[in-house]
């Protein structure tokens, strides 16, 4: 039996390769923004804002940190950048109110903490303008699929197909530190499914889900903040 010409593909691989090729710049997907307003806002020159989420011990809902560092670093760049504080400095800078064990659980428990006259003080010789209180999660929401590996003398691959569907979700709330009141709140929801393809190699297409709320956020608060439109 003759050999395939070659640099040549089985028809079967053809066919496997066309059906990948949308696949692999990335998984599809779909993010949302909504916003509320309750007041209006805008900064001058010299204030900042930090962002923060839940760090309460125990926590078993804990917002991922890395995802308020990419809020945080995503707001200090690019159009209606930001001045933000990071969040390290600031809990070191308002200590003990937002260590762990003693920071609040829920965004509903910073009026009377903002009230509180030392903290206030603090706050105010800082510069901050706004606090933004992040909630919320990315999670594995749907699977299918398979997949096999194999090893043999000849030998070794894997062979089979596998997706996975994630949903992140947040919501922003936005507290004007002056006055100890909500601004606004701004949600950010997305959705995507990553892919595995395997035959022989696995190759991973995932969906950035959890980078897509994290921009869409950061976009939107930026222009909140600022009393602007989106860039």
């Amino acid at each position: 039996m003759s050999s395939p010409a070659p640099g040549l593909l089985a028809p079967a691989r053809w066919l496997l390769l066309a059906a990948l090729v949308p696949m692999l710049a990335g998984g599809c997907v779909t993010a949302t923004v909504q916003e509320v307003r309750e007041a209006d806002t805008g900064m001058s020159a010299g204030e900042a804002i930090v962002v923060l989420g839940r760090r309460s011990q125990p926590a078993t809902a804990e917002t991922e940190l890395d995802f308020i560092s990419c809020v945080a670093g995503k707001m200090t760049g690019g159009a209606n950048q930001v001045n933000v504080i990071p969040e390290q400095q600031f809990i070191d800078a308002t200590f003990p109110w937002f260590e762990p064990r003693t920071a609040p659980a829920h965004a509903n428990d910073l009026p009377k903490l903002l009230d509180h006259p030392p903290l206030a003080s603090r706050l105010e010789r800082m510069g901050l303008k706004y606090l933004v209180w992040i909630e919320g999660s990315t999670e594995q929401t749907d699977s299918g699929g398979s997949l096999s590996c194999a090893v043999t003398p000849a030998g070794g691959g894997c062979f089979g197909f596998l997706s996975w569907e994630n949903d992140s979700a947040y919501e922003a709330s936005i507290w004007d530190v002056e006055s100890g009141t909500a601004a606004g709140r701004i949600s950010s929801e997305a959705i995507g499914t990553s892919y595995m393809p395997a035959v022989i190699v696995p190759i991973p297409i995932l969906a950035r889900v959890r980078a897509s709320a994290c921009t869409a956020l950061a976009d939107q608060l930026k222009a909140f903040v600022n009393n602007e439109s989106p860039g």
